[in-house]
């Protein structure tokens, strides 16, 4: 709204509006206000642009009628000493001195920049082609080797990993399966209730996964019921001696679960 007036040069307005601003910005606290001071900081230039833009100072002021005057006194001449002779048309410029433009471009170079002079870092090229260095096949080779031999290193570890993880799972399926059973031995636990996570099937796949474990090392046995459905209970450690005494009793079963009897 005071545009004008902080245009003034004798207006201090401009000084008064950025102090008040950076007065104001210490108690800033919300984005809005920061956005604000932000528009403000714009306005400011731009004012600041056009007040300057309207300064008029003599020393700055390029005067080329001056400039043209001060440029033939270093070049030599001298209007007092006008021939009046018909042989000074013969001279360029009427009365410029004969060195007038050799002595300006002696003096002008100083002002301007120059190009560094061209050398070589590392000698003179030489147009021979390069001698072709020889291949070491045998390093080759061996760095190869080098990698193929990291990645079984790499499997194993991952293997060795894996496995911790599921003997893990088997020990904390077999804590579970034996609290069960010890809460109430007379009841038989159902082998699909045990392994079946209603809320997953990739879960239930990896349980039956883990409880095959079990009965394979003989921690636990799968029977059927009077309705023919499996049951599952862990076996005591007398009850281990006497199934390995009967290994070859044991009998192995595959059976097919897909997402539909899962459901």
């Amino acid at each position: 709204e005071n545009r004008e007036a902080m245009l003034n040069s004798k207006s201090n307005r401009l000084t008064e509006a950025l102090e008040e601003a950076n007065r104001l910005f210490d108690g800033v606290c919300r984005a809005r206000e920061a956005a604000l001071d932000a528009q403000f900081l714009v306005i400011a230039s731009n004012i600041g642009k056009e007040k300057a833009n309207e300064l008029h100072s003599e020393m700055s002021a390029f005067d080329s009628t001056a400039f043209a005057e001060d440029l033939l006194t270093f070049m030599g001449i001298n209007r007092t000493e006008v021939e009046d002779s018909d042989d000074s048309e013969d001279v360029p410029g009427g009365f410029l001195p004969s060195d007038a433009w050799q002595t300006m471009g002696e003096e002008a170079p100083k002002y301007f920049r120059r190009a560094p002079t061209f050398h070589y870092m590392m000698g003179s090229f030489k147009s021979e082609p390069p001698v072709r260095k020889q291949r070491i096949e045998r390093q080759k080779k061996a760095s190869r080797g080098k990698a193929e031999r990291a990645m079984p290193a790499q499997l194993k570890k991952m293997e060795e990993s894996h496995q911790e993880a599921t003997e893990k799972e088997v020990e904390r399926i077999l804590r579970i399966l034996q609290t069960h059973f010890e809460n109430d031995p007379d009841t038989p636990i159902s082998f699909f209730d045990f392994v079946i996570d209603p809320n997953s099937f990739a879960r239930t796949v990896e349980n039956v996964f883990h409880v095959s474990f079990l009965t394979r090392d003989g921690l636990a046995k799968i029977m059927l019921d009077e309705d023919e459905l499996p049951i599952i209970e862990p076996i005591k450690p007398s009850e281990g001696e006497e199934e390995d005494s009967r290994a070859g009793a044991r009998n192995q079963v595959v059976i097919t679960l897909d997402q539909k009897e899962w459901k």
